[in-house]
């Protein structure tokens, strides 16, 4: 019997959740829980994470944790406990499938059957942002090649596992080719490691409009953090409801399994909220922990109590369905079915009773790093970048020379258009001298020489190179 860490969550949270433990236990699934409390009564009694240590460490213990949804209270700077987990178990692998059930459920897409996995931990989600000026906030988007090796390589095995014929990338590496060119860099290599499975590449806002256009040409689709997060969403909607579907959150270590909507405070306590996201969510966690027979039993139960038009009022159609019932009604209707299968949807099949469980990431050789320059953020209420520039070259020694000062972005020196508008935040390049070979010390002086002349310099990033190849971008017109 396998232990599971349980939290029943807020608002609708404990009926969702009472409702898919009765079919876990119906169906005969091997579990014990270990109930923990996070959410809204825990950030109220003044822990600002949510989370008790208590909790972590059950979590930890047991390795796998089924959560209901909950409340982040609004204001006090409360931070969100799902990025805290993920980030804080490792949870890399976001895996949302988003399958038509078409006609038993409205949608315009009746052939969807769509997985998307979305990298869980870095790109902007790192949550390192800065004011830097008046006009300017920054926010850092991180993305790591032990990062993109993990998700990419968990969305193909996890094809390979499940049959899935086809991997899609989407990034926006066109404008961002630091970042989202080396996830796609990464996608290329893993993808060369499986032959048998098709792989693509779509910028991702065209790529977007494809899925919401054209969803049954994609399979299993596989980027990073912001981009998941908004389409996975998009995805499960145009299925037919958000409500419907459940996620996994899977490390090397620790798994979360939930739904994808919230709380709904709104209709906490009234037995009408579609206990169907965590019964999914519920699921993927049998699938993960080896009791796939019984993930299959209830998902094939799911899916007749689904086409019988027995629905909660969230789907409710007068046409397709014949019963309007509540989060218990519906689960016991679950029940009632367990044994049996879809007479019109397409059964499921777990074959496979394994776990997925990637190799731990190994780190590649060191590259030669061979610093070539330095990149000084300024903050300086004027708009005449030649101006800015005079002030600028006093800066100069005998390694660095001012090479280019952009602004957000858009190179406005040397050889600027008046037209470009400028705010108070300019990024000012130094680069090495023509056959110099630049030395730290010097990056320095220019930082010192910056104060003396009354500079304000609010940040720096040194320009690499790795095995001779440029590590950073150009500016916008240069």
């Amino acid at each position: 019997m396998i232990k599971i860490s349980l939290a029943k969550g807020d608002g609708i949270g404990p009926e969702i959740m009472d409702a898919t433990l009765n079919i876990l236990n119906a169906a005969g699934a091997d579990l014990t829980f270990e109930e923990i409390e996070v959410g809204e009564k825990v950030y109220l009694s003044g822990n600002s994470t949510g989370i008790s240590d208590e909790a972590w460490e059950s979590i930890r213990r047991n390795k796998v944790l089924l959560k209901a949804p909950i409340t982040t209270p609004q204001g006090g700077g409360y931070k969100s406990l799902n990025v805290t987990m993920r980030k804080t178990l490792g949870l890399y692998s976001n895996v949302r499938p988003c399958r038509s059930l078409h006609p038993f459920v409205t949608t315009k897409h009746p052939e969807m059957d769509v997985v998307i996995i979305r990298e869980n931990e870095e790109d902007l989600y790192a949550g390192i942002e800065h004011q830097q000026t008046d006009e300017v906030v920054q926010c850092l988007k991180l993305i790591s090649r032990p990062g993109c090796e993990k998700i990419v390589t968990y969305a193909f095995e996890y094809a390979k596992k499940y049959g899935r014929k086809k991997v899609t990338c989407f990034t926006k590496d066109n404008i961002m080719k630091q970042t989202d060119g080396l996830f796609h860099q990464v996608f290329d290599e893993v993808a060369a490691r499986y032959p048998e499975i098709e792989n693509e590449h779509w910028i991702v806002d065209i790529g977007s409009a494809l899925l919401a256009d054209s969803p049954e040409d994609f399979d299993v689709i596989v980027m990073p953090n912001l981009y998941g997060d908004v389409v996975s969403d998009i995805a499960a909607q145009i299925t037919g409801s958000v409500g419907l579907a459940g996620s996994a959150n899977i490390g090397q270590e620790c798994a979360m399994f939930e739904a994808i909507h919230g709380s709904a405070p709104d209709i906490a306590g009234k037995d009408v909220a579609n206990p169907s996201g965590l019964i999914n969510g519920a699921v993927m966690m049998l699938n993960h922990i080896g009791q796939s027979d019984v993930a299959e039993k209830i998902q094939n139960a799911w899916l007749r109590t689904i086409e019988d038009g027995v629905h909660t009022n969230d789907i409710y159609d007068p046409i397709m369905s014949t019963k309007r019932v509540g989060t218990k009604a519906f689960a016991e209707a679950v029940i009632a079915n367990l044994g049996n299968k879809p007479k019109q949807l397409p059964a499921v099949i777990f074959e496979d009773n394994t776990p997925l469980v990637l190799p731990k990431y190994q780190r590649k050789p060191s590259r030669q790093k061979q610093i070539v320059g330095v990149d000084l953020f300024v903050d300086w209420n004027g708009y005449d970048a030649n101006i800015l520039a005079k002030e600028l070259q006093k800066l100069n020694n005998e390694e660095l020379e001012l090479s280019m000062i952009t602004n957000r972005g858009i190179k406005v020196w040397p050889n600027g258009f008046e037209e470009t508008f400028c705010t108070d935040h300019w990024r000012c390049r130094y680069t090495a001298k023509e056959g110099k070979e630049l030395s730290k010390e010097k990056v320095v002086e220019v930082l010192h020489a910056a104060l003396q002349n009354g500079i304000d310099a609010i940040k720096t990033e040194n320009l690499y190179t790795f095995d001779g190849v440029r590590g950073y971008s150009l500016g916008q017109g240069q």
